[in-house]
């Protein structure tokens, strides 16, 4: 239930998009103001996640939609401190996996169904398949959505970490992971540390992603213009270098060696037991 402090739909809106561009609309939620209060924590207390949190945090992930109810994910909760420093490491070095005191790394895992037609000596032709790869990976980002809103209801942040795909096979190796088990991405868990707080990071406008009926390219680059200039307003309150948005961007996919090891994705799912026929 909204308290008398609360901010109104209205101004959500106007720090989710950055400007006074979307009216708030008449239907609005708890849940809804929620989901707009989101943001990524990269600075975190020591403090633990206790088990209570973790299994209410799970209980949330195992709700989400899986694709035919195949649950073809899992989780490793990395709370050994020389892991999440290896870790660490592997995903360029960024501090906040050491930091937080509990990683997440999601997986997607064939090798529950693969142990399954082994078990039931039936055949599962199937799972050698790119089909299969990209239902486990989209399991288990609905999964791990459903854990982050869970977290933040419960007075805990996040922050997802894409890193974990730059060497997925070295991952694979630090976590023990058997074959058809690759990580997908990582999220840190923990308490967000309030004496570093974080902004709200304005996202496009929906011109840019609603389209009704039929693609409405003509809506995407003035979209993206008007949000170049949102995002160089925000980069500045935050004491960051004013830059574009747009230039950034395309920065971050120039060259293969922009993906920063993740071109190599392809030849590290096959070592991993993903044959992507």
């Amino acid at each position: 239930m909204r308290t008398a402090t609360a901010p109104s739909p209205h101004e959500r809106l106007k720090t989710r998009y950055g400007d006074n561009c979307a009216a708030a609309p008449s239907a609005w939620s708890d849940v809804i103001d929620h989901l707009l209060d989101h943001r990524s924590v990269r600075k975190y207390l020591p403090d633990p996640v206790t088990d209570a949190q973790l299994h209410a945090i799970l209980a949330a992930a195992q709700s989400a939609p899986s694709s035919s109810n195949l649950h073809a994910w899992s989780v490793v909760a990395v709370t050994d401190p020389d892991l999440r420093d290896r870790l660490s490491q592997l995903v360029g070095n960024q501090p906040q996996v050491s930091q937080a005191p509990m990683q997440l790394v999601w997986l997607a895992d064939l090798s529950m169904l693969h142990q399954a037609s082994r078990e039931k000596e039936q055949a599962a032709q199937g799972l050698d398949y790119l089909e299969m790869f990209l239902l486990a990976a989209l399991d288990a980002a609905l999964a791990s959505q459903n854990a982050s809103i869970a977290a933040q209801s419960i007075g805990l942040a996040t922050v997802y970490i894409g890193g974990i795909r730059n060497q997925m096979d070295k991952v694979a190796d630090l976590l023990g992971l058997p074959p058809r088990v690759a990580p997908v991405f990582g999220m840190c868990l923990g308490t967000a540390d309030p004496a570093r707080p974080t902004a709200i990071k304005p996202r496009p406008p929906q011109s840019v992603v609603l389209h009704r009926n039929r693609y409405e390219s003509q809506a995407v680059m003035p979209g993206l213009q008007h949000y170049d200039e949102v995002m160089q307003r925000f980069y500045k309150s935050q004491s960051m270098e004013a830059d574009s948005w747009i230039l950034r961007s395309l920065n971050r996919v120039a060259t293969p060696a922009s993906l920063t090891g993740r071109d190599r994705l392809r030849e590290m799912l096959m070592q991993l037991g993903f044959p992507l026929k």
